[in-house]
């Protein structure tokens, strides 16, 4: 009973403070007699006991739970808490366990080393006749003699000749009244860096110009901004930046952002680089994204959506006006990737072609890249990222205000850019004009529906989906499609492999718009398909033998491994002995 009198006592004290609605006495009482029935049990076992006894049980009983919890939280958060999912990083270490084992690693580094022996000398094979520079010449070289080694060492005649329009993608007008014109601007910038506006205030008008005309053919409004990039990726690098930062504004430690499975790498890049979680979701039959499915994938931590227009394997512009409703519903960003066609889809209805509302007029667009140097035909290099606002884009800015320097602000990631770059793409797109990039919207787009439409024809062939803009990807169900690629590049043409299903696909440029060549493609198409159905085994080559090859790995981190391989193949001087000068 002395129990009961104390809790009495207790809310006698208590429970004229407490809010009425609260039936404290109930629950608390009900709390204090578990409360003393668990004393009396800890005191029977206790009994007897030593007291040296009862406090090391005490210590081993807290040390036990502890440990538990620990370990609880720690299952927890690998299985719930981590970018990956739970089965994926349960693949990755049964792999990485079943490579530590001797006879399996020893045999897979054998495998994997001649493979890359093969990719390297397929990609870069060897010439006895060709010397590497690996110092420094002794003496500079006069201009002459520069020339000359240019021209005797490293502009030569290629099998695979981009100006005969053979080529996916890549250059994307290259003219030689163009390379004259931007050659000349690029002369007069050369030495400009606008990370120095005060010393090239000219500069900075052209920036800032770029920018507002891109904006314009967005419609995007007074409040809409932006900068200039190094190129798509940079671009979206910046966006992914830029929500991140915003997100830790709302209070979102884990920010997490939902892409299509087709969207552009350069959003994994983001990913890794920025540390928050990209949330992959499928695309529907249409090769445009699920929408079902991106709704279902919105979480608290979600901080911004990804839409294309168009995406890079299929050619597809998905659909942006319900991303739009979506991202609005739920107060969050959606940028567009309009890195490829972002100088075609802004001039299609001019052009006579119907497009999905895709910019700036869908309300919840809070952000869109677009390259000017693709279908823009300025310089490699250069590319434009734009914001509904300017307190979108403060995110993205990066200032070190306390550094000894003076105060460090920059716009994009590089601190200095190149002037040059900035001034050709002004006059690229001042020497187009509106009814240029028209014109040659056009002209793409009438090229693709040919190649489209012939492809559509070629026994043994499908086309994904129905594309509108540039790209036209196809696959085969009857042969292996990459060895039709092998079979094309055999006949001079180089075009983009895909997978996951495995496909080819054409990125149709100004280059293909040269009388003949969509007849060449269909022609050569045509020819090295009924050769393939005739004998559907024909062995695959080239890349294409490495991507078929890659898609049977179970162990994606073999298929890293040999991705890496190949990037350190690029750096490769060759084993030649150079000369004191540095040339042959």
């Amino acid at each position: 009973m002395l129990e009961k009198s104390l809790w009495e006592s207790f809310l006698e004290t208590v429970e004229p403070h407490l809010p009425e609605y609260l039936h404290w006495n109930e629950i608390c009482w009900t709390f204090v007699v578990y409360l003393a029935e668990g004393r009396r049990h800890i005191h029977r076992w206790t009994r007897g006991m030593e007291a040296w006894e009862i406090v090391v049980w005490t210590v081993s009983i807290c040390f036990a739970v502890w440990l538990a919890t620990e370990v609880l939280r720690f299952l927890f958060r690998w299985i719930f808490m981590q970018d990956e999912g739970f089965f994926t990083r349960t693949k990755k270490t049964f792999f990485k366990t079943l490579r530590r084992l001797p006879i399996i690693k020893d045999k897979i580094n054998a495998e994997m080393q001649k493979s890359l022996d093969d990719m390297e000398k397929l990609a870069f094979p060897e010439n006895k006749h060709v010397t590497f520079i690996q110092r420094l010449p002794s003496k500079g070289l006069k201009e002459n003699e520069l020339m000359k080694t240019l021209d005797d060492n490293y502009i030569k005649p290629s099998d695979l000749s981009w100006k005969d329009g053979k080529v996916s993608g890549t250059v994307y007008c290259g003219t030689q009244e163009l390379t004259d014109i931007l050659i000349k601007v690029y002369a007069k910038f050369a030495w400009s860096n606008p990370l120095h506006p005060d010393v090239f205030p000219e500069v900075r008008k052209m920036e800032a110009e770029v920018v507002r005309m891109v904006l314009s053919m967005f419609n995007g409004d007074k409040d809409c901004c932006g900068t200039m990039t190094g190129g798509g990726t940079e671009s979206i690098l910046l966006a992914c930046k830029a929500y991140r930062d915003w997100a830790r504004e709302r209070g979102i430690s884990k920010p997490e952002i939902i892409a299509p499975v087709t969207a552009h790498a350069a959003f994994d890049k983001a990913a890794n680089y920025f540390g928050f979680k990209l949330v992959h979701v499928p695309v529907s039959k249409d090769w445009k994204c699920d929408m079902k499915a991106m709704k279902r994938a919105i979480s608290k931590n979600t901080i911004a959506l990804v839409g294309s227009s168009p995406q890079f394997p299929h050619g597809m512009i998905d659909p942006i006006e319900e991303m739009g409703k979506l991202a609005k519903k739920y107060k969050l960003g959606l940028h567009v990737d309009a890195c490829l066609g972002g100088f075609l889809v802004p001039f299609m209805e001019k052009a006579g072609y119907d497009v999905p509302l895709f910019d700036f007029r869908v309300e919840g667009v809070t952000s869109i890249s677009a390259d000017t140097h693709k279908y823009g035909y300025s310089p490699k290099g250069s590319s434009v990222v734009m914001y509904r606002n300017k307190d979108l884009r403060h995110h993205q800015f990066f200032v070190a205000p306390d550094w000894p320097g003076g105060i460090y602000a920059c716009p994009t990631i590089p601190g200095s850019r190149s002037g040059g770059i900035i001034a050709s793409t002004w006059a690229a797109m001042m020497h187009f004009g509106e009814s240029g990039y028209v014109e040659c919207t056009k002209k793409v787009l009438q090229t693709r529906e040919r190649i489209e439409k012939g492809l559509r024809d070629v026994p043994g062939l499908y086309v994904f989906g129905e594309p509108i803009v540039s790209v036209v990807a196809f696959g085969s169900d009857k042969f292996d499609i990459y060895a039709l690629g092998t079979a094309l590049t055999g006949r001079g043409w180089c075009l983009n492999s895909l997978q996951y299903p495995p496909a080819i696909h054409l990125c149709v440029t100004l280059l293909n718009t040269q009388p003949g060549v969509a007849d060449r493609f269909l022609k050569d198409v045509r020819e090295c398909a009924a050769k393939l159905l005739a004998d559907p085994n024909a062995k695959t080559a080239g890349l294409g033998a490495i991507y078929g090859m890659a898609a049977n790995i179970p162990d994606r981190s073999i298929v890293n491994e040999l991705a890496c391989g190949f990037l350190d193949c690029m750096y490769n001087t060759g084993s030649n002995k150079p000369q004191e000068n540095g040339r042959e």
